[in-house]
């Protein structure tokens, strides 16, 4: 079972919704954690969890041999990052930083005076607590590759969720829709969406269902901080409501969970008032997880995978 925590907007607290489902997961079975912010992973820091390094991520990187290059420049004409500069006459300045491995510049040369090395672009680490085994990405600082970082990492976690056999596995995707988001969700069996009371939250919350409906993936949404703005949320319901978007869950505004953060400790430790809704909300998440895997529902899940790239492309977005 994997599951997926996103929502677009930045600090609408998916980290704390996605560690809370893991502490309560992680009572009914092995659990996986998967840290797939990886400009920001903070999963080990809200469960108190010593990281042990597992992995250098590489990324591969062009290298000239001046002997053989002919100094025509079309290594620089492919390159769109603009990594390589040429001035006639002269050989190619490379810089490092902005490559980002697309290999153009390989194909381009007519003399193959270009090979392959590598640099490194982010680690991967794992830890564990509260019967929870983390697995976190991060990337170097300065690199532009995130996207493959979290490649990189669901990569890594779906080879080890192979060996291990987690009952449960947990993704905490970055905010945004791009590359690495995108690496986060695709293959999740549900992905919860946290939102909060604010335009911004909503306009970004539409986008990150969009791409879920994209992909098939089925949702729901957590409205966090409700009771902040209660005439706002009301829209964020009626959206749902037209949507036919199931509201899986409300929590309340309260500095305790700023307190638990603080402590590095999960907030139902410390307030053990908050235990009965992560419960709830991981039972109800699992509920429909396996309502939709039952047989009537996998028939239409293939029926609907049927249709064209041209018609999934096409798909409505959120209004």
């Amino acid at each position: 079972m994997i599951i997926t925590v996103a929502g677009g907007k930045g600090g609408t607290g998916k980290s704390m919704v996605a560690t809370s489902l893991a502490i309560e997961y992680a009572k009914k079975g092995k659990m996986f954690l998967v840290d797939a912010d990886v400009e920001c992973p903070n999963d080990h820091l809200l469960l108190d969890i010593p990281l042990r390094k597992e992995k250098t991520i590489f990324q591969p990187i062009p290298k000239w041999d001046y002997d053989l290059c002919s100094q025509c420049g079309k290594c620089a004409q492919v390159c769109k990052q603009e990594a390589i500069a040429f001035i006639p006459g002269k050989n190619p300045a490379f810089v490092e930083d902005l490559c980002i491995g697309c290999k153009a510049c390989f194909v381009a040369c007519p003399v193959q005076a270009i090979s392959e090395t590598f640099k490194e672009i982010g680690t991967i680490h794992r830890g564990s607590n509260y019967n929870i085994d983390l697995i976190s990405g991060e990337l170097k600082l300065g690199q532009l590759a995130s996207g493959e970082i979290v490649s990189a990492v669901r990569k890594f976690a779906d080879a080890a969720k192979t060996q291990e056999k987690p009952e449960f596995m947990i993704i905490d995707a970055a905010a945004g829709i791009g590359c690495p988001v995108i690496a986060s969700i695709v293959g999740s069996d549900y992905l919860v969406a946290v939102t909060e009371p604010t335009p911004s939250a909503l306009h970004d919350l539409k986008r990150m269902l969009y791409l879920a409906k994209h992909f098939k993936i089925p949702h729901g949404i957590i409205i966090n901080k409700f009771d902040l703005e209660e005439q706002f949320c009301e829209k964020i319901v009626k959206f749902a409501e037209t949507e036919k978007i199931q509201i899986i869950g409300k929590i309340p505004y309260s500095k305790k969970f700023v307190d638990a953060t603080l402590k590095m400790k999960p907030v139902g430790e410390l307030f053990p008032n908050f235990i009965p809704f992560f419960t709830d909300l991981s039972e109800k998440v699992t509920h429909i997880i396996k309502r939709l895997n039952s047989d009537k529902d996998k028939r239409i899940k293939k029926n609907v995978m049927k249709r064209t790239d041209h018609e999934i492309f096409h798909d409505r977005p959120y209004q």
